[in-house]
């Protein structure tokens, strides 16, 4: 399995992965808006060995209260489903925290199953005084460091860029 950034041979072969792993083509449509609107700060996909692209993480700005302190929010993330329950998710995340650390990116969040996230070392973002704008959140709203002691530093309310919105 190879991780790498995202090509631009890749943007197709990730909207059919996400599309064919969603349950609606709004996570395809929101990252195809987000690229095009220069809000990509790092896509990885995970490459099988016939070059295939079987997963992808998908990372754009957040601000907390309005103010931008290099944080990232991950969405989606997707893995094909004859390949889940291999590890690749989590490779991703691991490989993404490496990725966001090198160019100065301190923390991450996400809004997903707290069973996987926690895995990968996120925790409930509502223990930080964290909080995102969608209502019934507040188990599912995570937050990891990138840098230690990074959340700590930080509470308030964060958003997403605006084309989450049409989610």
């Amino acid at each position: 399995m190879l991780i790498r950034s995202e090509a631009p041979a890749d943007i197709l072969p990730i909207d059919t992965l996400l599309k064919a792993v969603f349950p609606s083509e709004a996570e395809a449509n929101l990252v195809m808006t987000l690229r095009e609107n220069g809000c990509r700060t790092l896509s990885l996909v995970a490459c099988n060995d016939e070059g295939e692209v079987v997963g992808n993480a998908f990372f754009s700005p957040v601000t907390i209260d309005g103010e931008d302190h290099n944080w990232q929010g991950l969405a989606p993330l997707a893995v094909r489903e004859d390949y889940q329950g291999q590890g690749i998710g989590l490779a991703l995340i691991e490989e993404a925290k490496s990725v966001l650390g090198d160019f100065g990116y301190p923390a991450i969040v996400v809004l997903g199953e707290p069973a996987y996230y926690s895995k990968a070392g996120f925790e409930k973002a509502l223990d930080h005084q964290l909080t995102c704008p969608w209502p019934n959140t507040e188990e599912a709203f995570m937050v990891c460091d990138v840098f230690s002691g990074t959340v700590a530093q930080h509470q308030g309310m964060v958003k997403y860029s605006p084309e989450f919105d049409a989610l």
